[in-house]
């Protein structure tokens, strides 16, 4: 499973940092961080999470209210949103 994160969509909120550990805020920029990702286009960020991370991941997904988090399957079908 993939994680994709469009940081330019990103608004703050910061609910994605309380459903994973993956995420985490940067207050000086308004912005969530995606840990341990790389930027894979200008300003998308990608990291593949871990089994036992599935879930808190699709959490983060599902409670960002701009939809800037996809989950994306091993096959690369987009699972979230």
């Amino acid at each position: 499973m993939r994680v994709e994160f469009d940081e330019d969509t990103c608004i703050g909120m910061y609910q994605c940092v309380a459903e994973w550990d993956a995420f985490t805020e940067d207050k000086s920029r308004g912005k969530a961080i995606l840990e341990d990702s790389e930027e894979v286009e200008d300003g998308v960020f990608s990291r593949e999470v871990p089994e036992d991370a599935e879930l808190d991941a699709k959490f983060a997904a599902r409670t960002c209210p701009v939809d800037a988090i996809r989950i994306y399957d091993d096959d690369g079908e987009q699972l979230i949103p």
